[in-house]
């Protein structure tokens, strides 16, 4: 019999950059775990086609919306919808972001700062912000609990040259997770950082088809192989499963031991 916790039947998700990558991993496993699951996306192609992918997983319900997370009226608007059509949100994952570098740091714009800076920090800010206005009103009503997530990277421990602006995103997104947690911890809403190492998606598409990434880096991590974003969906679904009541205020790091090499 399948461990009870891990049957997410009744249990409402949303996943921003739900419709690819590390996103749609999550996505998929929460959908095969009968969560109802909503994947915000800026394409409306790529949310159609997400949607295909979830459809007869589960018993729950699948949806997407189009949504800029750059955008906060964008935010707000789809979060209240969300809860208006599925009556909860249990568990939200601010999972969007971008990744732009610079040749090297002394040469970096302004510019190229405040893009990676407003999707994956104000961007994952806006979003779950969101989600715990709905969650604390309902703890209120009497129904406590939930589960916030945001997905760093393992670029906010390691030094990652030439992209110091996608790395202090992402560890600014630790530093806010761990205090989400302390804050929100008496509606026994918790929160969690998720940090993937190297992860073949499309952000990485460069690296994947070069030779010599694969061999200098690819080759030092102890698995072995590029992570894959179903590789993801079993920490979304422990995450958002009441198995992780009592889990709130870490940094998960999912990268194949690279980190530990």
């Amino acid at each position: 019999m399948t461990y009870a916790p891990f049957n997410l039947a009744g249990k409402v998700c949303v996943i921003t950059g739900g419709n690819k990558g590390i996103g749609l991993g999550m996505a998929e496993a929460l959908a095969a775990s009968n969560a109802d699951v909503v994947i915000w996306g800026r394409k409306t192609d790529d949310n159609a086609a997400a949607l295909k992918k979830l459809e007869g997983l589960g018993t729950g319900r699948a949806a997407a919306k189009q949504v800029d997370v750059a955008e906060e009226d964008q935010i707000v608007k789809a979060m209240a919808e969300t809860e208006e059509e599925f009556g909860r949100i249990d568990t939200c994952i601010a999972n969007a972001g971008v990744g732009r570098g610079a040749a090297n740091f002394h040469e970096m714009t302004l510019e190229t700062w405040q893009f990676n800076q407003r999707i994956n920090s104000e961007g994952a800010f806006l979003t779950l912000r969101e989600a715990a206005k709905s969650m604390v009103k309902r703890a209120k009503a009497g129904d406590p609990g939930g589960s916030l997530v945001g997905t760093a990277s393992l670029a906010a421990l390691s030094g990652a040259a030439r992209n110091q602006a996608y790395g202090h995103t992402k560890g600014g997104l630790i530093a806010m997770m761990n205090a989400i947690a302390v804050e929100y911890g008496r509606y026994q809403i918790r929160a969690n950082s998720v940090l993937p190492g190297w992860i073949a998606t499309d952000m990485t598409e460069g690296g994947q088809d070069s030779e010599v990434f694969n061999s200098k880096v690819i080759s030092r991590v102890p698995i072995r192989r590029w992570g894959e974003p179903k590789d993801f969906g079993g920490i979304a679904v422990y995450l958002a499963s009441d198995a992780s009541s009592f889990h709130s205020g870490d940094t998960l790091l999912i990268d194949g031991a690279y980190q530990k090499f």
